[in-house]
């Protein structure tokens, strides 16, 4: 989705300069907006949930992760009101969930498209912020806002089946946050979409935290939530497994050690000292030698002495940090799920 200022060509977006989000000043404490203590939800026999306990803070963009069947989208249903814990506690500024806490001030954006397809984007948003209690003038002002924001103002008067799923993700948004809450909820918000539509998706989130906004989001893709994510959370099997910002994450499993892959101009012909196996974990001759090192500077040089000096010669070098991709694997396992 798109913010205002967007520029659009020949039917597609145009980059906008990233506008980040101004955190709390250092000293003041971020309060949690939304907080869940010890949530357990079951299905019959199947426990959904067992304990979960999670905070997010004033203006936080906090990723929740976790593989499929691991309890997110009960969590996420819960924090939405849709179905009551079984035991636990869910708090909305402070105030219990559905106990006098101003509903008003959680904005929801589900996975699935949930849009009327032969409705205009105007009437969309006409809609869904009538449903939320909004009207008149301010309604009017709201849906001309959300159409510069999301690039739609030229489409506004299209029926959205037209859409492409990019539009349409951007609309879905929007509907979500129209009435302006301050707690926002999204499920996979960049699912399906094209790159300069998911790097739009977060300008806008960006920009939503540059207004008040604190977002909760759930995503499968790793890379995203250890790029933009201020913390995340890794839930499995109903638990929170581990929770913190990525380089707490990364300390508190993989460690922070990095991963050389060094290519040569020919395949190893006998072990070489420092390499795992002298190059290949299967012990046949390659041309790639790997090394694990916790200095790079330090280390990386000797490394490189060491393939020079065998007589081979260097035709490129790559050196990886931890990822939130070895972490998940780390904490949740290998094993596929379906």
């Amino acid at each position: 989705m798109a913010h205002a200022g967007l520029q659009r060509c020949e039917g597609s977006i145009a980059p906008a300069p990233r506008l980040r989000f101004n955190p709390p000043s250092p000293g003041r404490p971020t309060l949690p907006v939304l907080s869940v203590t010890d949530a357990h939800k079951s299905y019959g026999a199947t426990q959904a949930l067992r304990g979960v306990g999670l905070e997010l803070r004033e203006r936080e963009l906090l990723g929740l992760l976790g593989p499929n069947g691991a309890g997110k989208t009960t969590l996420v249903r819960a924090l939405a009101g849709r179905l009551a814990l079984d035991r636990g506690r869910v708090e909305l500024l402070g105030k219990p969930l559905g106990e006098g806490s101003d509903r008003a001030a959680l904005g929801v954006v589900p996975q699935e498209i949930a849009l009327y397809p032969l409705l205009t984007a105007r009437e969309n948003l006409h809609a869904f912020g009538s449903l939320n209690g909004m009207k008149g003038a301010a309604l009017r002002d709201r849906i001309a806002w959300a159409l510069e924001w999301t690039a739609l103002a030229d489409r506004g008067n299209e029926p959205i089946k037209r859409f492409s799923g990019g539009m349409k993700r951007r609309l879905n948004i929007a509907c979500g946050v129209l009435h302006e809450p301050r707690v926002i909820l999204l499920d996979e918000p960049t699912v399906g979409v094209d790159p300069q539509s998911r790097e739009r998706i977060y300008d806008m989130l960006d920009r939503l935290r540059g207004s008040g906004a604190s977002l909760l989001l759930t995503t499968h893709q790793l890379e995203e939530a250890e790029a933009r994510c201020d913390r995340i959370v890794i839930i499995d099997h109903g638990q929170v497994r581990a929770a913190g910002t990525f380089e707490e994450l990364v300390a508190a499993t993989v460690g922070n050690h990095r991963r050389v892959a060094i290519r040569l101009d020919r395949a190893v012909e006998a072990p070489i000292p420092g390499f795992e196996n002298g190059g290949d974990s299967s012990g046949a001759g390659s041309a790639m030698l790997r090394a694990q090192v916790d200095d790079v500077g330090a280390e990386l040089a000797a490394l490189l002495q060491r393939a020079e000096g065998a007589g081979y010669h260097i035709e490129d070098v790559e050196v990886r940090g931890p990822s939130l991709q070895a972490v998940f694997l780390h904490l949740t396992g290998r094993e596929l799920r379906e």
